[in-house]
């Protein structure tokens, strides 16, 4: 696998294993995540599986999952008001 970097065509991330939550829907539309070998985390849209991975640290991904979980995002999700 070639050095990583923000942005990087996923299909480059080559002996990863890609991960998607089990509530994801029927059409499969899901963020998917993927730990490298160097302690970092991908994300891709599952939607375009070859397209861009963004490229964060476990930090950065256990604040946005600390976030998730406390609900601070939930108002992306809802319907908005008419």
């Amino acid at each position: 696998m070639r050095r990583t970097e923000n942005g990087m065509a996923a299909q480059d991330l080559t002996g990863v294993v890609w991960q998607k939550s089990r509530h994801s829907n029927a059409n499969g539309t899901c963020m998917e995540f993927a730990a490298l070998p160097d302690g970092e985390v991908a994300v891709r849209n599952s939607r375009f599986p070859e397209g861009p991975a963004l490229i964060y640290t476990r930090a950065e991904i256990e604040s946005m999952i600390i976030g998730v979980k406390a609900g601070e995002f939930d108002h992306l999700v809802q319907e908005p008001a008419l």
